[in-house]
């Protein structure tokens, strides 16, 4: 439910029934047997009626009856055996969870009737370029039944100094970590991790940042004349059973909202089914401007100073040139 980005975890959405031809993402371990890249952690109880061809159907294409028999050595001494397991060698690709530069997590995708790399492309939220270099296409076409890599940006924990832990989450997904108490949510718009407190109903300690009011993924927002400082409480990790927080300051020349007042909090509003005992405000601002160093903010303001003076100095100027006229 986390990869298609369905919140919250209950009883009734775990038996949620999606409409036809819905497009499901399906998270799978990748490791690397004999060579070639595919998943050994699918294992499947074989049926009665079952064949290696229905079962392959049930895989939707990824994977055929003679990958399924190869595998797991299926002979005539050694049948499918009803109520015993298979092992289902589901294709995946790694490319070290890069694409052009950028974190990204791969997807395995069966071409259907009708389609080409175009609507795949548009379907996902990739480029045809995209396609052709991670499946080594010469050409555009495609044909029904031909299984696609497809690389799906993510957002990761690498640059965001956590403690003994490191994520990646596909756009428009998100996870679970710290025992179900922290929710991490990577953003279509600008591939950014965000933290938040799940909400769910779980024991959850050490939610609020150090010698401040504001839990993790709460920020308060600070006006000036000369523009604001941003403060956030932002999750690091965890450890021993402990959720890990800090705060994190940012100036900037131009406000979030482009307000002048102060002492805001800008806080987005919570979900309806967000129940939560803390006061939690869900994610920062996605367009926050660049950050300015306190230099250039110093700067400024001493500029703002100086033609406040020079104001000054003509409003007595022409005070005084028009009494000059009036004696």
């Amino acid at each position: 439910m986390a990869s298609n980005s369905i919140f919250p975890i209950t009883e009734s959405s775990a038996h949620q029934i999606l409409s036809a031809k819905s497009l499901v993402k399906i998270p799978i371990s990748c490791s690397c047997v004999d060579g070639i890249r595919r998943s050994m952690s699918i294992l499947y109880t074989v049926h009665a009626s079952d064949t290696l061809a229905t079962i392959s159907d049930g895989y939707g294409g990824l994977v055929s009856g003679e990958q399924i028999k190869s595998v797991n050595s299926i002979n005539a001494t050694n049948p499918l055996t009803s109520g015993g397991t298979v092992v289902i060698p589901l294709p995946c690709t790694c490319f070290n969870n890069l694409n052009n530069g950028g974190t990204a997590i791969y997807m395995s995708y069966v071409v259907k009737r009708g389609e080409s790399l175009r609507s795949i492309a548009t379907m996902i939220g990739t480029t045809i370029s995209d396609l052709e270099t991670v499946n080594g296409l010469g050409e555009t076409q495609v044909d029904s039944g031909d299984i696609l890599s497809i690389p799906i940006a993510a957002c990761s924990s690498a640059t965001l100094n956590w403690y003994n832990e490191s994520m990646m989450v596909p756009n428009g997904s998100y996870t679970l970590t710290a025992s179900n108490c922290i929710k991490c949510t990577c953003e279509s718009m600008d591939i950014k991790m965000r933290c938040v407190p799940s909400g769910l109903d779980v024991p959850c300690y050490n939610l609020r940042c150090k010698g401040s009011n504001l839990i993790i993924g709460d920020e308060y927002v600070e006006h000036s004349k000369t523009g604001c400082n941003v403060s956030q409480c932002v999750y690091r990790g965890h450890r021993g059973g402990k959720i890990l927080s800090s705060m994190k300051n940012s100036s900037y020349l131009q406000c979030p909202d482009n307000q002048s007042h102060s002492g805001v909090s800008c806080s987005p509003s919570l979900s309806p089914y967000h129940v939560d005992p803390f006061v939690v405000s869900p994610k920062p601002s996605s367009f926050l401007p660049l950050p300015v160093s306190k230099a250039a903010l110093s700067t400024r303001a001493t500029f703002g100073r100086v033609d406040q003076i020079l104001i000054n100095v003509l409003q007595l100027f022409v005070l005084k040139f028009i009494l000059y006229f009036l004696i």
